[in-house]
């Protein structure tokens, strides 16, 4: 598969541990802390913000924030004019990993810690910290759950998985995370669907639309991003595939990112497992790793988010640690 210019390889950042630390300056008065998201469009951006803004509240921190509508030159202007304001740090989703460099550079110059938050630059000898989730580990955990599933219940499985926008090495990682189960259980799985979504609602659901009619007998889906579920719903009715576990044509159902529709749909017992993003601990993690720099502390280029999965056997014990039942919850009262 070709991999798109924006491809990270954990591997060579953790490598490159925390060679050419740079040395940052501290600012007078109240800390502010500079929040630049290049979006807010699905659940987890919008909590991910929500948690971010609490948490810096807590500390005593001011937040200054913008959103740069996926525009990698307006996200670096951003940057630019937070530098400006002589802000103390700044916590970045960017839309491009090899991109945002200048802006890193930018930030070293001023000697102003830069945090990715759930999205790593690619590699650089500009110095940054990033705080991701371990998708790999986090899917292939969620796909063993599935796949047991699958092997209680008997028979054979005709696979699909929604795989998201491949320059986002979230997708990638997630992607690898299913191939890496699903190709050690092809004596009952067979994937016969690779369905892009472009993490594009839109595209997701022409996509599965066009899978179930070339596949009617799909009966194993997983979804990169728990975003997604609406459209994903949305066509399994369609094609009378949207049944509740234990039904005889319940389709073995996983997600990843562990938002309020995953609790949900985990609680009414039609999704079998989801792959839960910590974003609490991430949240933490990026504003530690803030004053950390800021206090001259040595912080690696990379903090993982080992984050879990979560599924109908562990639903009650794990659901605390999901960000999406916290989220269901308000809603919900």
């Amino acid at each position: 598969m070709t991999i798109t210019r924006r491809q990270f390889t954990l591997g060579a950042l953790l490598a490159a541990g925390t060679a050419g630390l740079p040395v940052y300056a501290g600012a007078q008065g109240k800390k502010t802390i500079a929040v630049l998201f290049d979006g807010l469009y699905s659940p987890f951006w919008v909590a991910g913000l929500d948690v971010i803004k609490q948490d810096l509240e807590r500390r005593g921190y001011q937040m200054v924030q913008a959103i740069s509508d996926q525009d990698d030159n307006r996200q670096l202007e951003q940057v630019r004019a937070m530098l400006a304001r002589k802000v103390d740090g700044i916590i970045i989703v960017q839309t491009d990993s090899n991109a945002v460099i200048p802006a890193i550079r930018a930030a070293n110059q001023a000697k102003v810690p830069m945090v990715h938050f759930n999205r790593p630059p690619a590699k650089t000898e500009a110095f940054s910290v990033a705080v991701v989730a371990d998708n790999r580990s986090i899917t292939n955990a969620t796909l063993d759950h599935m796949v047991k599933v699958a092997r209680e219940k008997g028979g054979k499985y005709k696979a699909a998985i929604m795989i998201g926008d491949l320059g986002d090495p979230n997708a990638i990682g997630r992607r690898d995370g299913f191939f890496d189960v699903v190709d050690k259980n092809k004596d009952i799985i067979e994937v016969v669907a690779r369905i892009p979504t472009e993490w594009n609602a839109d595209i997701a659901f022409s996509g599965l639309t066009n899978a179930f009619q070339a596949n009617p007998d799909i009966n194993f889906l997983f979804t990169s991003s728990d975003f997604l579920f609406p459209q994903i719903v949305q066509v399994m009715k369609t094609r009378d595939k949207f049944h509740p576990i234990g039904h005889p044509d319940h389709v073995i159902f996983g997600g990843f990112d562990g938002d309020a529709t995953a609790y949900e749909l985990l609680k009414d017992k039609y999704l079998d497992a989801d792959g839960v993003q910590d974003l609490f601990k991430e949240a933490d993690l990026a504003i530690n790793a803030i004053i950390d720099l800021q206090g001259g502390k040595t912080v690696e280029r990379v903090l993982l988010d080992p984050g879990f999965a979560i599924h109908q056997a562990n639903l009650e014990q794990s659901r605390e640690r999901m960000w999406g039942y916290t989220v269901y919850k308000q809603k919900n009262g």
